[in-house]
């Protein structure tokens, strides 16, 4: 049992939106929307958001408040002989934050490069061993959060760090109004196309993307569950992420795209973007220092956010599992995801670690960082929809159950499928190809919008 709990709704609503709103919205959301043709994405998207992401939120949150435990201890709790597939999706988790912890010590010494005026360069920073440098401080920071406990630790970040970030997207997106291109920009990210509805990569990287940014599928959600008083609406706190995190996504791209389009620069995808591309724009822009360090402070608050929910995935199954204390387990995980993520640090250094000519650090996100998730949400709708059926569950999903039981698991084989073969946009990575899939495509278009129509009743009813 946990004994830890939100000190009120807000507080929780603030924690789980702070897990959620990451780099996934303000640096590879606006990075996919532009490799897959802007507005002609956000209707796959949309459609993903409330169709498989909520119910999936929902799912995580009741199994969590409904066990009041961790995500090892829940699989354990359905069958003994499940516990080695919690102790994968741990697994998962900590080797995602491994590398994820990297990104956020980048993040941060860019903003701290631009608040002292050097205006570093992606070239420069990696040759030299700030990168190492910044990883340490970035996982210490992180650890030091957690180790503070639910209330004193997490939830105090998240009432102090969302709303700034919030501040930050708002600020940033008024000034991108000021920019020549906005309209342009405006068109691009909300001008729907439909004729790419039949193009299976456009769903697979749509469905991808708000998996990977609402935090769904990974226990983070299960974990945060169990800190939630019994008297929440899971329903309609479910809908509120959900449209805090899209809106997040949605202001960033109002935020980035003006300046892209600018100052001539392309929408190119991973670290092109928010650490050459955008950069570059900083450099000759009016009050390009002041908007470098709001987008960077920006994009360290979200990563730290997220990282912290991580982490505590880990602490929290290390402390329910063993008889160590909150700030023993998280010494010892913060230790171990640090030794794990030095050789991700180290491919972008002046080592340039690699195998094969390949930085590990794409490496681990070309395997962990693709496949965990879609994995590990699999095996949560297997154990606790498939093998058990835990009633106060099945009622808080009401006739989102069949989605949860059969529409999710067919769309994350569909979308680890297509990340197999080819098919599906990669995360960090620029893929030009827009290979339509013809009537496999347009089947899928028709059974995902005919889903989604017949939910809208649902939701009619109990919001």
């Amino acid at each position: 049992m946990q004994a830890a709990r939100w000190s009120s709704q807000a507080g929780f609503l603030l924690a789980t939106v702070g897990a959620a709103v990451g780099l996934g919205n303000i640096w590879r959301f606006s990075a996919v929307v532009g490799q897959n043709g802007g507005g002609a994405y956000l209707i796959p998207y949309l459609i993903a958001a409330f169709l498989c992401a909520v119910p999936m939120l929902i799912l995580e949150l009741s199994i969590g408040r409904r066990l009041r435990t961790d995500v090892v201890s829940a699989f354990r709790s359905v069958k003994v002989e499940y516990t080695p597939l919690g102790w994968l999706i741990l697994g998962g988790v900590l080797l995602i934050l491994s590398y994820y912890l990297v990104l956020t010590g980048w993040v941060l010494g860019f903003f701290l490069s631009w608040l002292a005026g050097s205006q570093t360069t992606f070239e420069s920073f990696t040759a030299s061993w700030l990168p190492i440098g910044y990883f340490v401080v970035a996982t210490v920071v992180t650890g030091g959060v957690v180790s503070m406990g639910v209330r004193g630790g997490i939830e105090r970040m998240a009432k102090v760090v969302m709303p700034t970030v919030f501040a930050l997207l708002i600020a940033l997106a008024l000034y991108a109004v000021t920019l020549a291109e906005w309209d342009r920009a405006a068109v691009f990210l909300f001008t729907p196309d439909f004729s790419v509805l039949t193009d299976l990569g456009i769903w697979s990287a749509a469905f991808g993307q708000v998996f990977f940014s609402l935090s769904v599928g990974q226990g983070i959600m299960l974990t945060y569950g169990s800190y939630v008083e019994e008297g929440a609406d899971l329903f309609k706190s479910s809908f509120v992420i959900t449209i805090a995190d899209i809106a997040a996504a949605l202001v960033a791209g109002l935020v980035i795209f003006p300046i892209v389009f600018s100052f001539g620069l392309q929408p190119t995808l991973g670290t092109e973007l928010a650490f050459t591309t955008l950069p570059t724009a900083f450099a000759t822009m009016p009050f390009g220092r002041i908007v470098a360090v709001g987008f960077f402070g920006l994009l360290f608050f979200a990563a730290l956010s997220s990282a912290v929910a991580l982490l505590e995935v880990g602490v929290a199954a290390a402390e329910s599992t063993t008889r160590l204390s909150r700030p023993r387990a998280t010494l010892f995980l913060t230790g171990g995801v640090f030794v794990a993520g030095i050789p991700s640090a180290l491919s972008y250094s002046p080592i340039n670690l690699a195998v094969a000519g390949r930085p590990i650090l794409d490496l681990v996100d070309e395997s962990v960082g693709t496949f965990a998730l879609p994995i590990s949400a699999l095996l949560i709708v297997f154990v606790f929809v498939w093998a058990t059926d835990i009633e106060t569950v099945h009622e808080e999903l009401g006739q989102f159950y069949p989605v949860v039981r059969y529409l999710i698991p067919v769309v994350l084989v569909v979308i680890t499928t297509a990340r197999t073969v080819g098919i599906a946009r990669p995360a960090w990575r620029l893929i030009v190809d827009h290979t339509r899939n013809g009537p496999l495509g347009l089947l899928v278009t028709a059974v995902l919008l005919l889903a989604f129509a017949i939910l809208g009743w649902e939701l009619r009813d109990r919001l």
